[in-house]
């Protein structure tokens, strides 16, 4: 079995002809960018690229194909040198039932069935170019539609304060909104980790994934997961998140949850820290407080711990947080030593120090070890690292 970096949630900014897709990504974001940067700055085995159903985006993937920078495998998935794209989408649904917005992910193996799906999804939306539509049909429908097309379907982002399954304070229960028997696995978001996300009991049975949800270039594989599979292809993926045949996830590497934007409840306005009930602030007298992640899973706590077989979850800094290491010098590491991941994972201390500053490489290295000291964030700002 070998070993792959996966990072399954990726925007798309624009398409190749400038028209928007994800209006709050950045330009830069073309699918031909994004998979050019994952490989060979970020070191990435497999992405996954929503708004994959925008018809440009596809109009974009079937022109590489038929120049042959990409080919598509017959286990699924558009390859790319030693990079695997899963095409996916990412949607809101939003009706009396699910009490949403509520964000879902889905992929799909091959061009054929996305332009499918996309066919589908064009009754239901008002603009079928653009990201994270609203999709006028409930979250069973659409699970039921993924499926009838083998697809993958993922609750996105379960914990975030807006826009996901958990986190407006009104859901309860996936079971409210979704089948349970249609999901293959949990994203558990930039503000939560492992620990956090088992003492919910009904998500004992899923696998839980880390993806950077990038909105930039840069924020690609700011979390990500190590998976065991055969080689990087759709299928096996599809193995992996149900723990088949030796297929697996190995490792999930994400934020600190202190870091991610949403940990601990704060005022909107002043970002001054609140308690859970609080509905004035007590710095500014605003009304807007916005409940933390970590007080929203304490609402919903059923259990103290989870399954005994889930991979471990490794609080990982990504490079662009490391105080001093600014983008020159970034790309000074990773033109000497590769890759993103080469550094994360491989290059040793002496290596680092070779490239860069001492007082930066024992940054590198307390952030790998999980040493680093952290302030948390909250209200949309994310936490902050020093030395």
């Amino acid at each position: 079995m070998n070993r792959y970096y996966v990072d399954l949630h990726i925007h798309i900014g624009r398409t190749w002809t400038g028209k928007p897709v994800k209006i709050t990504g950045a330009k830069s974001l073309t699918f031909t960018n994004i998979i050019e940067h994952a490989r060979h700055e970020k070191g990435l085995n497999m992405v996954g690229i929503i708004d994959s159903h925008s018809p440009e985006v596809i109009l974009e993937m079937e022109s590489l194909v038929q120049s042959g920078d990409v080919v598509e495998h017959p286990d699924g998935g558009l390859v790319f040198g030693d990079l695997t794209v899963i095409p996916g989408s990412e949607l809101e649904i939003y009706d009396e039932q699910c009490n949403g917005p509520i964000h879902l992910l889905m992929f799909f193996p091959n061009l054929s069935v996305m332009r499918e799906f996309s066919s589908w999804l064009s009754g239901h939306l008002k603009n079928i170019q653009l990201s994270s539509q609203r999709i006028y049909v409930t979250g069973l429908i659409l699970q039921k539609k993924v499926k009838e097309l083998g697809g993958i379907f993922i609750p996105a982002h379960v914990f975030t304060p807006f826009k996901s399954l958990y986190g407006k304070g009104v859901n309860q229960s996936l079971t409210e909104v979704l089948d349970p028997e249609l999901i293959d696995a949990i994203e558990l978001g930039l503000s939560s980790d492992t620990n956090m996300a088992d003492q919910i009991k009904e998500l004992h049975d899923y696998t839980f994934v880390t993806n950077s949800d990038a909105h930039s270039l840069a924020k690609i594989a700011r979390e990500y997961q190590v998976i065991a599979m055969r080689e990087p292809t759709f299928l096996e993926l599809q193995k992996a998140l149900k723990n088949e045949d030796g297929r697996k996830i190995i490792a999930n590497y994400g934020l600190d949850p202190l870091l991610g934007k949403y940990h601990k409840t704060v005022c909107a306005q002043c970002h001054h820290p609140a308690a859970e009930d609080d509905q004035i602030c007590t710095q500014c007298g605003s009304n807007k407080i916005i409940k933390g992640v970590a007080d929203r899973i304490l609402e919903l706590k059923t259990d103290e711990q989870g399954p005994k077989d889930r991979p471990p979850y490794i609080h990982q800094v990504p490079l662009e947080f490391i105080p001093g290491l600014g983008p020159r010098l970034l790309e000074k590491l990773v033109d000497h030593f590769g890759s993103e991941m080469a550094i994360l994972h491989d290059v040793p201390y002496a290596g680092l120090k070779e490239v860069v500053p001492e007082r930066i490489a024992d940054l590198i290295l307390k952030a790998r070890e999980g040493k680093i000291n952290l302030a948390a964030g909250g209200g949309g700002r994310y936490g902050k690292i020093s030395d």
